[in-house]
């Protein structure tokens, strides 16, 4: 499994194209946001990302509104009209060479149907875009909690070092140790089929919550953010402002929030559209492998699967949640490389296998 890497330059560097009048006087985040708003690039991804974003979160005016469905529901003997005609969603006789068993309706290029149904007669149009909204809401709370733990606990590991960095490293290399998606499975098999939900406290989770492949993608992928924090963390302790702080009188409290935190956080910024990327990927694979989202809920992943048995009669069922994933992992990666650029445009931020 890739390890995300950040190596930033001691000092804020001037980017290609830039003068030092015009950083002068600035704050950090001010430069940052300028830089990436003079990346067309960046915000073409940018830009690219939140339509996908609003077209998925506007799944229920779609399915309500245009196409008058419900994505959830088995339509096997359903109709629908086209060309003026009324057919049946699953049609007879579509099956190879001998006509044989049915085939779900191809697209149709209007408001029903527009992909075409899956072999239970649902819309498939409609099961990408509620899949896409499970597929974001999951993508982005694993990574942001994913990055949130990572963050704290590298704070304590940097600075209080000895043996709260023996413990926490060493926990950490037994999850890293683990592959992620074994250990995903693992976790997403105690865990679905634990009678009565999860209970963590007072709080009970049901098994088919969205929270349950969120928090296990979260926690399998700490590591990989806990280590280039770590290394951040450890750095910005030796500077000659901590020591300074320190000698002043300081508490540990004030010294991690006030000088510590506020220069590790970026690093933690640059990753976090990598780690969606990564993690909407990773439940992809687990929905695809019916671990993840659990019926009758929707992902990406689960709507490549009831594609799966379709790709030669109705390959677009398949094809759609795809290029889904793709154009959104793509514009992640590009908004990524664009964040690094506007923070540090010299960092170095690669990926190791």
């Amino acid at each position: 499994m890739a390890e995300f890497a950040y190596e930033p330059e001691p000092e804020l560097k001037l980017a290609p194209g830039e003068s030092v009048r015009e950083i002068s006087g600035r704050s950090p985040w001010r430069i940052a946001g300028r830089r990436l708003v003079r990346n067309r690039l960046a915000m073409a991804a940018l830009g690219l990302f939140l339509l996908i974003v609003a077209v998925c979160f506007l799944a229920p005016v779609y399915a309500n509104d245009i196409a008058d469905t419900d994505p959830f529901v088995s339509n096997i003997s359903g109709t629908t009209i086209v060309d003026g005609k009324r057919v049946d969603v699953l049609q007879q006789g579509g099956g190879g060479g001998l006509g044989l068993g049915e085939v779900p309706l191809g697209p149709t290029w209007h408001s029903n149907y527009f992909l075409g149904a899956d072999n239970q007669g649902r819309d498939v149009m409609a099961r990408v875009l509620y899949g896409g909204r499970a597929s974001l809401e999951i993508g982005i709370g694993s990574a942001l909690i994913s990055c949130v733990i990572a963050l704290i606990l590298a704070l304590l590991a940097g600075f209080f070092r000895g043996w709260a960095d023996t413990i926490l490293s060493r926990t950490m290399d037994l999850i890293w140790a683990f592959p992620v998606y074994l250990l995903a499975i693992s976790l997403a098999t105690v865990l679905l089929t634990t009678p009565g939900g999860v209970k963590i406290g007072f709080i009970t989770i049901d098994p088919a919550s969205l929270w349950v492949p969120t928090l296990i993608i979260a926690l399998i992928y700490v590591p990989y953010v806990f280590r280039p924090l770590r290394g951040q963390v450890l750095s910005v302790r030796e500077k000659e402002y901590v020591e300074a702080a320190i000698s002043q009188g300081a508490s540990n409290l004030r010294l991690m929030l006030s000088d510590i935190l506020p220069n590790v956080v970026s690093t933690a910024i640059v990753l976090l559209p990598l780690m969606i990327a990564t993690t909407i990927l990773t439940e992809s694979a687990l929905s695809f492998l019916s671990i993840g989202v659990q019926a009758p809920k929707a992902s990406w992943g689960t709507v490549i699967q009831d594609g799966q048995e379709l790709l030669y009669t109705r390959p677009t069922v398949a094809i759609a949640p795809g290029i889904m994933i793709v154009l959104t992992v793509l514009a992640l990666n590009v908004l990524g490389d664009g964040v690094r650029d506007a923070l540090d445009p010299r960092a170095k931020v690669h990926v190791r296998e």
